[in-house]
This record gives structure tokens, sequence and C-alpha cells, in this order.
């Protein structure tokens, strides 16, 4: 007999929103409830299967029985099965068997909010119920989420940042990795962390980006609450949080969404659209409302259940372009011809339509996005894509070439390092040192610089201070920041040990001191996105490979320098400034309290002389392969000269 009861939580117009694509908070739907009905407490239970024949519950509680609990169909052709089960509380396990096509599939539920940790995993009843202390944070964070606050993230794996020593087998929770992390942060002074995916994933080697349970935090770090816990601990202490998100794909897990009802449901039925070649899993049908509505609620469920503050999009390429990683005729051109797939951009364009909608500039999406796919960071209205800004890929391999050049040679390449200067402006930018540079063999970021250790480590610092001071957001992964050694190895925790070692603990020190230096000075942050903000000094140096540029904030005065030395040479070096200027070196990388070689660079000589098109100069020596910052003063005579005349 069947012991399932009538229920819903969905109206009619919860089915008309959902079958148009623009339901955007089914979680409040789908997925197990805790309701009660007619005086009994229970679970209500929603999913999507509209080619199954039968739909049930199966789970601890029926000893895994396929005929026990079978939901009903609803009558308005939506394909929700749906019921109530009484006495069911939070942590029974269950799974929907469905019936399609002669076969018994045993599925989890795709809105599942917590999940087992095992290859074959059951859904759990859970909650995302959590007494909340982040009201000041959410308040104040558009001023910290803007694109004229300073922005620098800290990213990492909470599967590797941080281990027991004595049970390095084992994973933090959650709760234990936020005080470790707090204090970290607050330390290092980044302003957000972005974290690795944190939704469930049965293949730890896939680093959470092939997720099966969408609208579960990852069990093998905690519950739900706990990941709340580290959330809201993050935000009191007034850092952001920024999550990997990943739309663009999924795995072919038996009890995951392939071939959910025995048909292709989730993802689109084509192989040329909906198999990803490199990754061997499935490719969502972005032109399937319901899909639609799945993919742009699970965004909608994390700023709204887990309160972050961003998410960075994984694979945006992969999804724009038809034939990403495809030889030709294993792909088929849109209807203008292109390879542009359309319907994955206007998922993207509605997707960030939607979320900026609910939560204004208060939040952030991130694009990872590695071609030059036009107007990604433009408003939608002007047609563009909409995100709030996209990784600056061309930025971090032009650098990252650069700085592995022989010295001799880096004449010939300078323009890697200027190249830039072309287009930061077309988008909103961060500039990346992820995760992906320092895997499968790319070596290590210290490994990747030219010369003998401390040449390394010397062209380390100096490719910091040109990243921290250069136009844009920055992201920086976990382990760089002291110049860990090995590759990122996500079975074991970073190499923390490496800080007892002088020449570690200064590139660390270096890094503190520059995103202090970066929330510090306006000029580095306020114009980030805008060509107000930025000046070439010098950019043509390619004999003595030196760099000279201006970052400038919204004041007038409010001018810094920065020089960089990309040899190991020790030289004089005379600079063009504007008259009734002043300047201080406030900034050198070659300190010895970062295990620089200890040269000092102070301004020895100012000349009423005309020098690079200016009509002042300054000398000043130039440490070795080193990044130094200069400040501007104006003489106070001349600035009410300047004012004065602007008045006139």
């Amino acid at each position: 007999m069947n012991s399932v009861k009538t229920y819903t939580l969905f109206t009619d117009h919860d089915i008309y929103l959902f079958k148009e694509g623009k339901h955007y908070r089914l979680y409040e739907k789908f997925g197990a409830h805790s309701v009660e009905k007619d005086g009994v407490k229970g679970v209500y239970f929603s999913v999507w299967a509209p080619n199954a024949k039968k739909v049930s519950v199966i789970g601890n509680f029926n000893n895994w029985t396929h005929t026990d609990h079978l939901l009903f169909p609803r009558w308005d052709g939506s394909g929700i099965w749906e019921g109530f089960i009484a006495e069911l509380t939070w942590g029974t396990l269950y799974k929907y068997a469905i019936e399609s096509l002669g076969k018994i599939l045993e599925k989890s539920d795709p809105y599942a909010l917590s999940w087992e940790q095992n290859l074959q995993a059951a859904s759990l009843v859970s909650t995302t119920w959590y007494e909340w202390d982040d009201k000041e944070w959410l308040a104040d964070r558009w001023k910290k989420n803007s694109l004229e606050a300073p922005l620098s993230v800290y990213e990492l794996h909470l599967g590797s940042w941080f281990r027991h020593a004595e049970s390095p087998e084992k994973f933090l929770n959650y709760r234990e990795i936020a005080g470790k992390l707090v204090s970290y942060i607050q330390y290092m002074g980044f302003t957000h962390v972005e974290l690795m995916p944190v939704m469930e994933y049965p293949y730890d080697p896939s680093w959470g980006y092939q997720i099966t349970g969408f609208f579960a935090a990852t069990s093998r770090f905690g519950s739900p609450q706990d990941l709340m816990f580290l959330i809201n601990e993050l935000h009191k202490n007034d850092i952001g949080v920024i999550l990997d998100w990943v739309p663009s794909h999924f795995p072919g897990d038996a009890n995951g969404l392939h071939r959910f009802d025995g048909s292709y449901l989730y993802e689109h039925e084509d192989p040329r659209k909906g198999f990803h070649p490199d990754w061997k899993s499935y490719i969502f049908n972005y032109g399937r409302n319901e899909v639609k509505s799945f993919l742009i609620s699970n965004a909608m469920f994390w700023f709204d259940r887990y309160h972050v503050d961003g998410l960075r999009v994984d694979a945006v390429t992969s999804m724009l372009h038809l034939d990403y990683s495809r030889n030709e005729g294993e792909w088929e051109p849109n209807i203008y011809g292109g390879n542009v797939n359309l319907e994955a951009k206007a998922f993207l364009q509605e997707f960030n339509t939607a979320v900026y909608k609910e939560y204004g500039n208060s939040i952030m999406t991130i694009a990872e996005e590695s071609s030059d796919f036009p107007l990604l960071t433009k408003p939608v209205h002007d047609g563009g894509v909409g995100f709030g800004m996209k990784w600056m890929m061309g930025w971090m391999h032009d650098t990252l070439d650069y700085f592995k050049e022989e010295y001799d040679n880096r004449k010939h390449t300078h323009h890697k390092l200027t190249f830039a200067s072309m287009y930061m402006y077309n988008e909103n930018y961060m500039m990346p040192l992820s995760h992906d540079e320092v895997v499968h063999g790319k070596a290590s970021l210290i490994y990747k610089m030219k010369g003998d250790e401390w040449q390394k480590f010397a062209n380390l610092r100096a490719l910091f201070v040109y990243m921290f001071t250069h136009p844009g957001a920055k992201l920086l992964f976990m382990g760089d920041e002291f110049a860990q050694t090995g590759e990122w190895n996500f079975k074991q925790s970073l190499d923390w040990h490496l800080l007892d070692f002088p020449i570690h603990k200064g590139l660390q020190n270096l890094v503190k001191d520059l995103n202090h230096l970066y929330k510090s000075e306006t000029a580095f942050y306020e114009n980030q996105f805008s060509p107000d903000g930025f000046e070439w000094v010098e950019a043509d140096d390619t004999d003595n490979s030196v760099l000279i540029y201006l970052r400038k904030g919204k004041k007038k005065d409010d001018v810094m320098m920065v020089v960089l030395n990309l040899t190991p040479k020790v030289f004089d070096y005379k600079i063009g400034v504007n008259a009734g200027t002043h300047w201080e070196v406030i900034f050198n990388s070659d300190d010895k309290k970062y295990n620089g070689s200890g040269v000092e660079s102070t301004i020895f000589k100012e000349e009423k002389e005309e020098w690079m098109s200016h009509p002042k100069s300054i000398s000043l020596k130039l440490p070795p392969l080193a990044g130094l910052v200069l400040k501007m003063k104006e003489d106070k005579k001349y600035k009410i000269q300047r004012i004065k005349q602007h008045k006139k």
C-alpha cells in the first residue's frame, strides 16, 4: 500500500515560471522540505522527471524498497512528481527510484541540501536554517564589493590549504578552518577569499569541478551550517567570500543528473553540444527553460542561503563557443553560421541580469574566460553579457612568459609587459595567478622565475609589485604568497614549514605589505577600471628592461609612480616628472625585510630641466630585479597657483 499523501508547495504561477525558465527560487519548492499535513509532521518531496513512468522515494526508512512510497505526477504536464511522507525527520537518507524505458534508475535529489560521502551517495533530508550574525557586513558590502574598492582575492582549496600535522590524511572541517583562515587573511590583508567549489562532488581529484549536488555544501568538510559558520566568521571580520560556480558541465555518475529520468533531461541530447570531450562530462541544455530555471535558482541559492558575495563562473569559454576543444566537423554552427553558442550566451545574460537585479552592486559575478569574447563585462541592455569582472588571462600568460625569459632576451619580449595597456579597459579585469598555473607539470610559481634561488625570489617579488600596482582586481592562489616550492597537491596541506626559512618569510612579508599598500593608497584602486587611473612614463626602455607608470586616484594630487627594474643590475636612472611635484620612495621590494639585497633607493637629485617630455627630472638608484613605489607630493605654492588658474 502506498503511504505517500498528496501535497504540494507549487502554485500555478510557480509552474508557469518554471516552464518559462523564469523561476529563480526553485529550491523553495523542489527537493525535500519538512512540513506538517493534517497535524502530522513529515517531509514533502518533489522532483522533475517528465519522462518517468513511476517515481518513488527510497531510503533507510523503507529498506530502499521501490514500491512502498510512490510519488504522484502533477496533472498540469509539468513533469513534476510530488508527495508527503509522514514522520520522516532531518537526517533521513533517500533517493528517487525512477522507472523509465523499462529500467529503474536510483537518483539522488538534484535539490538536496546534503549528500552522503561515497560514490553512490544518497541525499539527506536537511535544512539551511542558520542564525546569521553578519548584518553589518551585508548592509555595507556594496562598498567592499565595489569596482572602486580594493579587491585582493586569496584563492584556496579547503581540502589542502591546511591539515592537522598529527593526522595529515584528514580534512579540517569548516569550523576548524574558520579560525585559522580568518586570522591568516586578516594578517595578510586580503579583502576576499575565493573558495574552489564547495558544492557536493564525488571525486577528490576533480577538485570540486565535477559537481553532483549543486545545492549541497560538500559534507566532506561538515554540514551546511558548518559552512555557514565559516562564511559568517569571515564576514564578521570584514572579509568577502566568492565561490567557484560550475554551470558549464556535470559528471556522468549514475546517481547524478546524467540521463536523470532515462532521457537527456538536463544535458543537451546532441553530443556536439551535450558532451565535453576534454572532461568526459555532460553540458547543460541552455535552451531548455526548466534547466535555465534550475541553474539560475542555484546561483540565487548561494547568494540567498549562504550569503556569499560573488560567484566566479568556471569555464565560460567552453560555454560560449560551439567549437571549444572540437575539430572541424565535430560541431555545428549557429543559425548565423558562427561558433557562438547563442543559447549559452542568452543564459549567461539572463543569469547576470537576475542576480544583479536581486542584489544590486552588493555582489559580483566573475567570468573565467580565456578568449576575447566581446562585451563580457558590459551591461546586457547594451548588448553585453553582464558579468561584473572577467579574469585577465592574456595578462597572466604574457607576464609569466616574460619572467621565464633570460635577462639578455627580455629586451626582445619587453612588449609582453606593455601589451596589456592596449586593452586593459576593454573589460573589468581581475588579474589571476590561480591554481591552474601551478599544477600538471607547469611548476610552482617560484620555479617559473629565472635565475638562481635569490634571483627567483627577487623576480617573484618584482612580479608581485607589478601585479598589485597594475590596474584591475587581484587574485593569488594559496601558497604563492610564500613561494610554495612544489606544485599544488590536493592530497596534502601546503608546506607551511617553508616559512621557517627567511627567504620564504620575506616573500610573505612582501605580499602582506603590498596588500596594505594597495588598500591604503586610493590611487591604486579608485580608478582601477578607468583610463583616468593609469599613465605610462616609460614604456619603451627595452635595453634596460625598465618600466615606469603612474597610478592616479580621483583627486588631482593623488598620484603614485611605479618603477620596475627587471634586470639583476644596479644602476642610476633619471625620470621625467611634472613641475611643482616632489617624490619619495615608499616601497622597495629589494628591502632586507623581504630578503632583498638591501640596496636603498632614495632620490639623490632633482633637476629643473626637461626630461621624458616633462619639465623636471628626478634621479634614483634602481635596485636589482626590483619594484619601487614612489608617492607624489605637490609643492604648496605650486598647488595654490594651480587652483587659482583652475578657478579662472
